[in-house]
């Protein structure tokens, strides 16, 4: 499948932006748990997913970690581009979570083309407001959400995305998403356990109780 079907607004491009961006754009296969881009002053540009899935995350100078975004299929990553970006200044890092086939649209050719089409400058400025909003969610929710809440949704969101209930996680990869220490996360976890919402072994996290968690996550 080309880029002209992942690119949401490439019929409202003129011919000669489609063919620079067919051209340039650089098709890159990263591999599950590699770094798409480290959150440095160095700018990426421009990634669509074709497939697999990409978590975009702050880290802290302690070294924790917290989960800003996911993007799947079809998505289009901005933070690897706040360079063009004056609105969107964060150092947000990016991973492959699963294997992942993207498209990276440099820097230069990016702010190019949002010199010259004005569709483009709008779907842009459209997707940094989607990318802020993002970030202050996550914001309300750490400071305003109890653990044990944003622990059950957490889970069900993951259960939803793998379409299953027994989740390959381990507690330190929790911690990671959540912005915690993993600790925290194995004290709740077993809370969760003793109450019949989840089952715990060994690398895994099994939803018992969905309905619970669902009304706990709410």
């Amino acid at each position: 499948m080309s880029i002209a079907n992942h690119f949401p607004i490439w019929d409202k491009l003129t011919e000669s932006q489609q063919a620079r961006i067919a051209e340039l754009a650089d098709f890159r296969k990263v591999p599950a748990g590699k770094v798409l881009h480290d959150g440095g002053p160095n700018c990426l540009g421009l990634v669509l997913v074709r497939s697999g899935q990409l978590r975009a995350y702050m880290l802290s100078e302690e070294g924790r970690e917290v989960t800003i975004s996911r993007f799947f299929e079809m998505d289009i990553c901005l933070f690897s581009a706040s360079c063009v970006m004056p609105d969107l200044q964060a150092d947000v890092m990016i991973t492959a979570e699963k294997d992942s086939e993207v498209w990276v649209i440099p820097a230069c050719l990016f702010q190019n083309l949002m010199g010259e089409s004005i569709a483009l400058c709008n779907y842009t400025r459209e997707l940094t407001m989607g990318h802020f909003s993002e970030l202050m969610w996550l914001m309300e929710q750490i400071m305003w959400k109890s653990f044990d809440k944003r622990l059950a949704a957490f889970l069900l969101e993951e259960a939803a995305v793998e379409g299953q209930d027994v989740l390959s996680l381990t507690h330190e990869k929790i911690a990671n998403h959540m912005g915690t220490a993993r600790e925290v996360v194995t004290r709740m976890l077993r809370y969760f356990q003793s109450e019949g919402m989840v089952k715990l072994t060994r690398g895994t996290v099994e939803l018992t109780d969905k309905k619970r968690l669902q009304i706990l996550g709410m």
